[in-house]
Formats: structure tokens, sequence, C-alpha cells
């Protein structure tokens, strides 16, 4: 072989390789790390990690072939939440989805490089995990699970079916932004229609317990329950306290009516889990947080039980049935 068709080849060879170790991460196993502000397997999770999972298939991402996921389970407690959180990027995963405030802020005192997918969150911006909604401009974006408007649905909503109602506990979790703020919104929203608000924090089931308790010694009560990893926690307790003391309750989130509560209005966290899958696939080809911008919630759910009304005595108005996207006998 003469001198310069040797160096030519050479030179091929050289330009070749760069493109070579370019292709080789997509062919390695991708790790998805999840991290969940809940007990190992609730049953509540499992639908919406289905969904997350089943579209991530759809998109080529197939667990154990090409991806692999690591669910790390860290309850509500925060100071869990924060070891888990640490431990999860120990694994140095590729992208992680963390479900609400409560996991996404452990996670970005942590790391500002790992790529943060949320599901949920309700307000990304006044929490301080993104620039703005069009250009998140970290390493966290994803999808809102309601807009502070919600809070004066809920209240409308609860007047619209117990319309005795002039006294509204507010049950929150004042760890995070969004409990604090939708709270200042039903409140705003109160005396136009003629209710006097209080709240109860959610710092355990004890103070729960007894500040349901105390509320409901006075006549023509209803309640709020906004959105947290402690709601989900507590939900069964919530539901009993509403029960026995027959006090109608609106509800955050479906799961809290299929379990026994009377009303829930709010966005289908099925779908947003679908969603990140989308937002996921796209980190993983090589899109960067930064770039993808927060989406607003545009799927809401009106889900009622006609089981619970009929137990505390309530009517349900044919508006509201119209309007129900499930009605649970």
């Amino acid at each position: 072989m003469r001198r310069r068709e040797f160096i030519g080849l050479l030179g091929g060879a050289v330009t070749a390789w760069p493109v070579k170790a370019r292709g080789q991460p997509s062919d390695r196993i991708r790790l998805i790390g999840i991290l969940l502000p809940i007990a190992k397997d609730d049953p509540d999770y499992q639908p919406w990690l289905t969904a997350f999972r089943q579209a991530l298939q759809e998109l080529g991402w197939v667990d154990g072939r090409n991806m692999r996921m690591d669910i790390h389970w860290a309850t509500a407690n925060h100071a869990e939440i924060r070891r888990r959180a640490i431990e999860l990027l120990a694994f140095a995963p590729d992208v992680i989805l963390a479900h609400g405030a409560a996991t996404v802020g452990p996670l970005l005192q942590a790391t500002r490089t790992v790529p943060i997918v949320f599901p949920i969150v309700a307000d990304p911006v006044g929490a301080g995990f993104v620039d703005s909604l069009a250009r998140p401009g970290g390493n966290a974006t994803g999808f809102m699970n309601l807009e502070y408007g919600m809070g004066a649905k809920w209240l409308e909503l609860l007047k619209e079916i117990a319309p005795s109602v002039t006294r509204v506990a507010v049950i929150r979790d004042t760890a995070i932004s969004s409990g604090v703020a939708l709270f200042g919104v039903i409140q705003a929203m109160a005396p136009s229609l003629g209710v006097e608000v209080t709240s109860i924090n959610m710092r355990d089931a004890g103070e729960i317990e007894r500040s349901v308790a105390a509320f409901a010694r006075s006549p023509n009560g209803g309640l709020i329950l906004t959105g947290s990893g402690p709601a989900f926690v507590n939900r069964d307790l919530i539901i009993t306290l509403a029960a026995r003391h027959k006090l109608p309750a609106v509800y955050f989130e479906r799961s809290f009516v299929a379990a026994g509560g009377l009303v829930s209005y709010g966005a289908g966290f099925t779908d947003l889990y679908r969603k990140a899958a989308g937002y996921v696939d796209r980190i993983l080809k090589g899109e960067k947080p930064a770039d993808l911008p927060v989406q607003s919630p545009t799927k809401f759910e009106l889900v009622i039980n006609l089981k619970t009304a009929k137990a505390l005595g309530l009517a349900m108005p044919p508006a509201v049935l119209g309007r129900a996207d499930e009605i649970i006998e």
C-alpha cells in the first residue's frame, strides 16, 4: 500500500471513531430513577406507574432491554425523602421521575446536573424549581397538576353540592408553596359565597383528627383537601373523619372518591404520568430539561360518589351529575 493511501485510510478511520462513540450511549441500558413520597408499593401509585411504563414502551423504551427503572419509595416524611433522594443519586441515573414538590425540592438541593421530570407539581415557579414555565432554565421540568384558580373552583363546587355549608376547613400542607397559596385563593373567594374559611395543617395524623373534630363541633361545615404527599398518607383517615362528622368534602384527585370520599375535581394523574414519559424519552434522546417548557394541565376530571352523598343526606344537583366524568354508585 502506498504511503498516501495509507494516510488517507488512517484519516478516514480517525474521523469515523467519534461517530461510533456518539452512537454508543443509545446502545447501553439507561437508568430511570423514580422517587415517590409514599410507602412502598402504594396501590394508588401503581396505575400511574403502569401508565408511565406503557407510554415509555410505546416510545421504544422497554424495561430490561434498553432501560431499567429504579423506584425509591420515600414515604411522606421529609427527612426520609431527603435520604432517599441522595441514595437514588448515588446510582447515577440518566433521568429521574419525581412526584410532587416534596421530592423535587430535595433532589434539586442534591443535584443541579441530573435531569428531573416531575409529572405533578402545583407551582414549580413559586417553589423555585424552574426560572419560568416557558424556559425552565435548570435541570428540572415537567407538568403542573393544577392552577391556583382551582381553589376557587373547589369552593364553588362544595357550595353547589351542599348549599347549607357556611364554614369550610381547608386541609393543607404548609411545607409546600401550593398549600399556602391555595388556601389564600380559597380565602379570597369565600366572602362572595358567604363562607367562613379556616385552615387545618397536615403535620401528623393526630393533629388532623383533633382539628377536624374541633371544627365539626359547630354546624354547617365542609372540607376541602389540597394536594400533597401527606394527603395521600392520611387519605383513609380524612375520608373516615369526613364521614364520622357528616362533613361534605371536595378532594383534589379521583382515588379519594374511589376510597369513599364525596367529590373530586382535578387533573387526571394517569394522563400526566403518560405525558411525563414523553419528556423522559426526549431527555434520553439528548434534549435538555432547561429547553422543555413546563406544561399546564388540560384535562380535568369530576368524580362523584353517590353512595357517600346518600350517607350524608345530600341530593346531588342534576347540573353537577351532568358534568361528571365518572359516577361511583
